[in-house]
């Protein structure tokens, strides 16, 4: 099946595209592609403008600013993989990058369009649960920030309205001693995931959790923080107890059950990614540091 008839635009600035965005019926931004050119060709989406982004060149940087790091939303997916900047401040974002599909696909796939997408099961709208992200939304109106948990309103339903569009996102980089751990299982490599875990943990010198950031990908129509453990897990050594709290906070989720993943099979495959994503975490944050 081939895409419905649409008319193609490439602006060369923003002001140019959400001009475009706001004056043109029924139009869709076109980022990396990579979900939805799929969505055109069966036809479940029906755009009558597409407005590409991609030489827009505001939109795909990647800096440091005021302690968090901000990323453009016409970064591609390669790009974060490769950067040292998010390897260093983001490393759990560096580390859940390379499960985005195949390298062909995060060559041209978008940080944006993984965000607006909103597909459950993505990594990339789980990091920015995970690091408490702030999108930036323009139009020809103004400019909207939204916290990430406040702008995934469902399974794909993005908190953008008419003539909105994602610019940047700002994640809030954690102190350097920290540990990171993802945990991931999905059929083959480079499908969407079961379920997914990432997990960020500190500890003092004691070996107490001082912080602690636990997100689910997969289970539910939106990636899930599992706050009450974060806040359960503060000044809990960590052990057992700690391990105790984490599989109790899981317990009581009622997960997507689907004809092909049912609900009690999810569920215990979040159990078992969210645990090796936590004990990988806080080994990491054990480790002494140079």
């Amino acid at each position: 099946m081939k895409p419905a008839p649409f008319t193609y635009h490439r602006p060369a600035s923003l002001d140019a595209a959400l001009v475009l965005l706001a004056e043109q019926p029924n139009a869709r931004i076109l980022a990396g592609g990579q979900s939805l050119m799929a969505m055109l060709n069966l036809r479940l989406a029906n755009p009558d403008h597409l407005i590409d982004v991609s030489c827009i060149p505001d939109l795909a940087v990647i800096r440091e600013e005021d302690g968090a790091v901000v990323i453009g939303a016409m970064t591609r997916q390669r790009q974060i993989e490769k950067s040292a900047l998010v390897r260093e401040r983001l490393p759990l974002l560096a580390e859940a990058i390379a499960h985005v599909g195949h390298q062909q696909t995060r060559n041209w796939g978008t940080v944006g369009g993984s965000l607006c997408h909103l597909d459950p099961s993505a990594e990339i709208p789980a990091m920015a649960m995970a690091y408490d992200a702030v999108l930036t939304v323009q139009s020809v109106r103004g400019v909207r920030m939204i916290a990430m948990k406040d702008f995934a309103l469902g399974m794909m339903m993005p908190d953008l309205g008419a003539g909105e569009m994602l610019t940047s996102i700002r994640f809030a980089a954690w102190p350097q001693a920290h540990g990171v751990g993802f945990s991931e299982f999905a059929r083959r490599h480079g499908d969407f995931a079961i379920a997914a875990a990432a997990v960020l943990v500190a500890l003092d010198q004691s070996g107490k959790i001082t912080r602690a950031s636990l997100t689910l990908a997969g289970v539910a129509d939106v990636p899930l923080r599992l706050s009450a453990a974060e806040h359960a897990l503060i000044g809990c050594a960590a052990g057992a107890d700690a391990l105790r709290i984490v599989a109790d906070a899981i317990a009581p989720i009622d997960a997507t059950d689907d004809p092909f993943v049912p609900s009690w099979y999810r569920k215990r495959i979040a159990a078992v990614v969210m645990r090796k994503a936590f004990e990988t975490a806080i080994f990491q944050a054990e480790e002494p540091r140079p």
